[in-house]
């Protein structure tokens, strides 16, 4: 009796690319290979995203809840209106003005530009660094989160 059933897929076997015609590795990191890496080949998940009407104090249990270290927020359509980082959700309910209610969209946070899946991999991390971002979310052509870009120090 064969290991897989019959009806299973049967998956083809390695094309080996002669050396001749393989791209350098340090070639392919940069982008200069022709490939077109993009972001959408780099990024994450995007992870939990959340109304930017939200209370902070719900954004925070949301964030603590779910063990991430941001939140992407969404406007009522569902496209991507910024990124919240634990760090500045601590530091708004530590001010003298938290006694009152806040909502996610009052507070300073990146509001973009963000970075579009069909950019070049290395423009995006230069507008990154440039900006000096950790991550940003990248976004499709209306604007909803794919995912998330992040530099690795």
């Amino acid at each position: 009796m064969p290991p897989f059933p019959s009806h299973a897929r049967q998956v083809p076997p390695i094309r080996r690319i002669p050396r001749a015609q393989r791209v350098p590795a340090a070639a392919y990191r940069a982008g200069n290979d022709g490939t077109g890496l993009t972001p959408r080949d780099a990024m994450h998940a995007p992870g939990p995203q959340v109304d930017e009407h939200m209370m902070v104090d719900v954004a925070l249990s949301v964030l603590i809840g779910a063990r991430v270290p941001h939140l992407l927020l969404q406007d009522a359509d569902g496209r991507c209106t910024g990124l919240v980082t634990r760090d500045q959700l601590a530091a708004h309910r530590g001010g003298s003005w938290y006694t009152d209610p806040t909502r996610l969209r009052d507070i300073p946070l990146d509001r973009g530009p963000f970075t579009p899946s069909t950019t070049v991999l290395d423009d995006a991390e230069a507008a990154m660094r440039v900006r000096t971002l950790d991550v940003s979310p990248v976004v499709d052509e209306q604007g909803y989160a794919l995912g998330v870009l992040a530099l690795t120090p």
